[in-house]
């Protein structure tokens, strides 16, 4: 098991690859459509994506954290 200190890294890297799976996906079959070369195509796009998406979640977070605690009203 991972110490829960690391839990926040491991939520922004599990959300960012399955974000970045999804869209680059989408992205990819736009591009070069389902064909043969679309697995290749797709995973090369989404190893790409994921790293840069993950350092970007993880710098974004807390300023998201922090808009949205500006923008929600505290429980009574």
């Amino acid at each position: 098991m991972i110490p829960a200190r690391f839990a926040p890294a491991l939520f922004g890297l599990i959300l960012s690859g399955l974000m970045s799976l999804v869209v680059s996906g989408i992205a990819t079959a736009r591009a070069v459509g389902l064909g043969a070369n679309f697995t290749g195509a797709w995973v090369g796009g989404w190893l790409m994506a994921w790293a840069i998406a993950f350092p970007i979640v993880l710098v974004a977070a807390p300023f998201t954290r922090h808009v949205v605690a500006r923008l929600v009203r505290p429980d009574a």
